[in-house]
Parts: C-alpha cells; sequence; structure tokens
C-alpha cells in the first residue's frame, strides 16, 4: 500500500477522478481550479525547449559515432527511420480518416475554437511545400530558441549533433559528457514539476469536465482503439513483411521467439528493461551476436515509432478537438519532429515533453494535454512492445546485410 502511495501515477490518477467528480457537481464553477492547471502547463512548456535542444544534439552526436559501424550503422539507421516515418503516416491517415478528436456536441467545439482564436496562440497559417521546407531550417538559431520554434530548433540540433561527432574522439566526448550533464541537470527539474502533475491534473479536468461535461473525457477512449488498430497494422502488417521479404529469418521463427520479449515489454513497459530477453529471441532466429548486439541498443534508443504513433494521434485528436484545420505544413511539421524526435528521446523520461514539442509544432494548445495521463500506462505498455518487436525485425534484416 505505501508503494501504491508514493507512486507518481497513482496519484495522477486519484487527481483525474476527484477532478471529474469535482467538474460534474460544481459545474463552470470548477474553473477556479484552472490556475493549477495553468501552472503546471506553464512548467512544462519551460522545459520543453531546452531539453528537446539537449537532447537533439546528445542523441545525434551519439547516433554520428555510428559511422564506424559502417553498413550495420547505415542499414539500421535507415531501417528504423523508414519504418517510423511509415508509422507516423499511418497514424495521421487513421486519425484523419476515423476523426476521434471531432465532438458529438458541436456546441463544444465552437467554444474551444473560439477560445483558441482568442488566445495568444497564433492562428494556423497555410503554407506550401518549399515554405515549409525553407521555414524548417533557422536563419538566426537563437531566435528559434527564444521563440520556442520546435522544427527549426530540432534541425539545428541534429546539425550540431552531427558536427560535434565528427570532431576527434578527446574533443567529442568531453562535449558530449558535458551535454549529458546538462541533461541530468534537465531531468532533476523534470522531476521537481511531476510533483505539481497531480494538482495540474485535477485542475485541468475540473475545468474540461465542468465547463464542456464528461462526455468531454470519454472521447480520449476513440484514441485509444485508433493506436490499437495502427500498432498491429504495424507489429503484425510491416515487420513480418520485411522480415519475410528482407532477411533469412522465417517469420514462424520469428513470431515464436518474439512471445517472450514481447510480454516483458508489455508488462514493464521500458525497452532498455527487455533488452537482454531480446537479444536471446534474436540468438533463438539465428541472427548473429554481432549484429544483435549493435542494433537492439542502438533500437532502444532511437527506434520509437510506437511514441511516433501516439504522438501523430495526439496532435490530430487535438487539432480536430480545438476546431483547428491543420494544413500540409503542419503534418509535414508534425511527421518531422515525431520522426527525428525519437532520436532524443532516450534522455526524455516519459512521453509528456516530446508530445508537447509535437503539438507546439502545429501550432496546437497543451491545455488538453493531461486528459491522456490516466490512460497513459496503457498507450506506453502498447508502444514498448511495438517498439522492441521493431528492433528485433531491423536486426533481423540487418543480419541479411552483413558479413557475420
Amino acid at each position: 500500500m505505501k508503494k501504491l502511495l508514493k507512486n507518481l501515477g497513482v496519484w495522477i490518477i486519484i487527481a483525474m477522478i476527484v477532478g471529474i467528480i469535482v467538474g460534474v457537481f460544481m459545474g463552470p464553477d470548477a474553473s477556479a481550479f484552472k490556475p493549477l492547471g495553468d501552472l503546471f502547463i506553464q512548467l512544462i512548456k519551460m522545459l520543453v525547449v531546452p531539453l528537446v535542444f539537449v537532447s537533439i544534439i546528445s542523441g545525434a552526436a551519439a547516433l554520428g559515432e555510428t559511422k564506424s559501424a559502417g553498413l550495420i550503422g547505415t542499414v539500421s539507421i535507415g531501417y528504423m527511420l523508414i519504418t517510423t516515418v511509415i508509422s507516423i503516416l499511418l497514424a495521421l491517415l487513421f486519425g484523419e480518416l476515423f476523426q476521434p478528436g471531432v465532438s458529438v456536441d458541436q456546441t463544444t467545439v465552437t467554444s474551444l475554437a473560439a477560445t483558441y482564436e482568442t488566445a495568444d496562440t497564433a492562428a494556423p497559417v497555410a503554407m506550401g511545400f518549399w515554405d515549409t521546407v525553407i521555414g524548417m531550417i533557422p536563419a538566426n538559431p537563437i531566435e528559434a530558441l527564444t521563440s520556442g520554434n520546435i522544427l527549426q530548433i530540432i534541425i539545428f540540433g541534429l546539425f550540431f549533433g552531427f558536427g560535434v561527432s565528427a570532431l576527434a574522439q578527446e574533443k567529442r566526448q568531453r562535449i558530449c559528457n558535458g551535454l549529458n550533464t546538462i541533461l541530468e541537470a534537465l531531468i532533476w527539474c523534470i522531476g521537481k514539476v511531476m510533483f505539481v502533475a497531480p494538482l495540474g491534473v485535477f485542475g485541468l479536468i475540473a475545468d474540461a469536465t465542468g465547463t464542456f461535461g464528461f462526455e468531454v473525457l470519454l472521447q480520449v477512449a476513440n484514441v485509444l482503439w485508433i493506436d490499437i488498430i495502427v500498432i498491429l497494422i504495424i507489429g503484425l502488417g510491416l515487420y513480418p513483411l520485411t522480415v519475410a521479404l528482407f532477411s533469412r529469418v522465417k517469420l514462424k521463427d520469428y513470431f515464436r521467439a518474439m512471445i517472450k520479449p514481447q510480454i516483458v515489454s508489455f508488462s514493464t513497459a521500458s525497452s532498455l528493461a527487455t533488452l537482454p530477453v531480446n537479444m536471446n529471441a534474436c540468438d533463438e532466429m539465428g541472427i548473429s551476436k554481432q549484429t544483435s548486439g549493435f542494433v537492439l541498443p542502438l533500437g532502444a534508443t532511437i527506434n520509437m515509432s510506437g511514441n511516433a504513433i501516439y504522438y501523430a494521434l495526439l496532435a490530430t485528436f487535438f487539432a480536430q478537438f480545438y476546431g483547428i484545420d491543420l494544413t500540409m505544413g503542419h503534418y509535414i511539421s508534425i511527421t518531422i519532429v515525431c520522426a527525428l524526435g525519437a532520436i532524443g528521446q532516450a534522455g526524455v523520461p516519459g512521453p509528456t515533453l516530446l508530445a508537447a514539442a509535437v503539438l507546439v509544432a502545429a501550432d496546437i494548445p497543451l491545455e488538453g494535454l493531461p486528459l491522456f495521463y490516466a490512460l497513459d500506462r496503457i498507450f506506453d505498455m502498447m508502444r514498448t512492445t511495438l517498439n522492441i518487436t521493431g528492433d528485433a525485425a531491423c536486426a533481423a534484416v540487418v543480419d541479411r546485410f552483413v558479413k557475420r
């Protein structure tokens, strides 16, 4: 019992339940608790830019070192990026097809859209393809940091990180050590901010329930089943297809060997905790230890297709929820931030900060993000299972292209 009470996730769920009850009974008067939620959101916004920036540089610097691994590194990274982008595009397609964020009560959408239009956030501006591509490159990186332009920050961070990876080992190591130290400090800050999470969630949920009714919370469940469908398509369709077409591993051996690591990943929601079990699974498939020893740890760090699916669905959900029409430029931004953001994901504890970065990149308000906190553990278990499944599939494909 004491362990449960010390668990932050338990307190967040309790805060959501209490917030719902207060919102139902107090109605619009529950908006008095909204400042608690605003405080929490503001603290998250404070950490998004520095955390994403430092994480991307650190991740890119480490990623750049894989050039020494030659063909293994090239094929691994290429496979992970391609499958992640496909996952994102499929999630965006299903998000637009099933419209999980469209409210049954149109007055809710109208009210939320009106609130968004009168807020400080600038209204979306239609941009062409080349405008979007050129706009990704910051003319002034300092200005991108101060204005919170997540896409430009990621692009500059990648360039800078690859530049760091090109330095001599001694110089590179000093910079990487410094970046990791900064990351540790930022992670400490996040840990302290998360102590405020139960109060923030309570305030936001009470306000949302009191203002717009309980049906708003029921809409969150729509994202869950869409997420499950997309994960099944990628996990049972795309990954096995690549194994069948581009590896020497038989599909029946692949499915049989993956049962145990999938169970472990689903229960622990941790790619790193599943790493030893996943390596044993690769041994059972006949994949060389040289390949699995490189690909699986790399995949546990940067192969986050399950996370990318979740972030893409969040973006489409909240865009529909707030009545925001996403342009092609926004879709490109979401895809790039989801895909490249995975490089720095290992330095970010939990999904909150990168999810916030994706929403910011698409000009979508963050205020609704805590609506998903209660279900986040379920989402996390599913996306982690997909991630480690993709790691093993990548190892199987890479093993065909390298000499043992």
